[in-house]
C-alpha cells in the first residue's frame, strides 16, 4: 500500500530536515534526490509556502511520486502585488491596491484548485481573499468591487 507525506515547503528551499527527513528517512529513500526534485519543481514559487506530497509507490523498488500543489491564494496575491504581508488591521491600514488584471492572473493560477467553475466566480473568490488581507481593488473596497461585478457593472 502506498504511503504519502504531505507538507508545506518554501518554494525552492526544501531540505532533508523536518518534516521530510524524519518521515522519509526510515523508508530508505534517497532524500537528497527527492529534495532536489522538490526544489526544482517549486523554484517558480520562491518565497511562498507550497503544498508538496511525496507518495511512496513501492518501498522495495524505492519508486516514488512528487506532487506539487499551488500556493494559497493569499500568497499568490502578495507575490502579484510585491508585498511582504497583509494588513494587520484591515479597517485602518491598507496593505496594497490590486488591479483587476492582477486578480485575473491569480484566478488563472488557482482555477484548477478552486470551487469556481468560470472566470467570473474565480475572480470573485480571489477578491474575497483581498478582504482579509486589507487590499483594495482598483482603489475600491473589495466587497464593493465584488458587488459591482455581480451587478454586471464590471465585466470579467
Amino acid at each position: 500500500m502506498a504511503q504519502s507525506v504531505s507538507t508545506m515547503v518554501e518554494g525552492g528551499k526544501a531540505s532533508t530536515g523536518p518534516p521530510l527527513g524524519p518521515a522519509l528517512g526510515p523508508l530508505g529513500l534517497n532524500l537528497g534526490q527527492i529534495v532536489k526534485e522538490i526544489n526544482e519543481k517549486t523554484k517558480d514559487f520562491q518565497g511562498m509556502q507550497v503544498p508538496v506530497t511525496v507518495t511512496i509507490i513501492d518501498a522495495e523498488t524505492k519508486k516514488y511520486e512528487i506532487k506539487v500543489g499551488i500556493p494559497p491564494t493569499s500568497a499568490l496575491i502578495k507575490k502579484e502585488l510585491k508585498i511582504e504581508k497583509g494588513s494587520g488591521n484591515r479597517k485602518e491600514t491598507i496593505a496594497g491596491n490590486a488591479t483587476l488584471e492582477q486578480m485575473k492572473n491569480v484566478a488563472r493560477a488557482k482555477m484548477g484548485s478552486m470551487l469556481a467553475n468560470d472566470m467570473k466566480a474565480a475572480v470573485l473568490e480571489v477578491i474575497g481573499t483581498c478582504v482579509s488581507l486589507g487590499i483594495t481593488v482598483e482603489g475600491k473596497d473589495p466587497v464593493e468591487f465584488q458587488r459591482l461585478i455581480k451587478k454586471g457593472e464590471i465585466e470579467i
